[in-house]
């Protein structure tokens, strides 16, 4: 290959892998803002989940302390229901986050296709898995305390009673935890929102 082609093949390489770039800027930092608009929304509803299991708990150990059957019988209701909206909730987020890590996949492959090293695709790929095992596992948490709780309620005893209280407080901590995975989740997407205004700084700068 000649002097000429070389440069004609580099320069069609360069100008191949800028105009990914701008292909893929705008989608990404729409992603971006998407991402953290999302984290608002589950913070909030993360921060609510915390508090009505919270108030179960208040309400089961008046029950108990009263020995009010009709009140421990509600509670009990009340528990079930959102015992089944967390396990839903959380079915959802896990099938959320696996197609989040299919978007990345994709976005590597594309990034390999372009030539580019895409760091940042990477690194939300490795974010992605990391949010999908963890709600696979929570997931698989909540399935259990559902099976044992299934067990204990109804009964009076006092050794099934402690039981059911135990098992409502683990999942006021999952909820609490949650909440802190969220908020985790809403810090890594805000730098990500303040890098993009950086790069989108730089690359105005570099039209002028």
């Amino acid at each position: 290959m000649n002097r000429i082609s070389s440069a004609l093949v580099a320069s069609l390489l360069l100008a191949g892998s800028a105009q990914a770039q701008q292909w893929s800027g705008p989608r990404e930092r729409s992603q971006d803002r998407h991402e953290v608009r999302t984290d608002k929304r589950e913070l909030r509803d993360d921060r609510r989940d915390v508090a009505e299991l919270e108030e179960v708990l208040g309400r089961f150990d008046r029950a108990w302390s009263r020995q009010d059957e009709r009140e421990m019988t509600a509670v009990e209701s009340r528990l079930r229901e959102l015992l089944r909206k967390e396990l839903s909730e959380s079915r959802a987020e896990l099938e959320k986050d696996k197609r989040e890590v299919r978007r990345s996949e994709r976005e590597v492959r594309r990034d390999r296709n372009w030539g580019r090293g895409a760091a940042d695709d990477r690194r939300d790929r490795r974010d992605d898995v990391r949010d999908a095992r963890v709600e696979a596992a929570t997931l698989q948490t909540r399935m259990a305390i559902a099976r044992e709780l299934n067990w204990v309620m109804g009964n009076r005893n006092h050794a099934d009673l402690q039981r059911e209280r135990n098992l409502i407080v683990q999942l006021i901590q999952i909820a609490q935890q949650e909440v802190q995975q969220t908020r985790q989740e809403l810090r890594e997407d805000r730098g990500e929102r303040r890098e993009d205004r950086r790069e989108d700084r730089r690359e105005s700068r570099q039209r002028w």
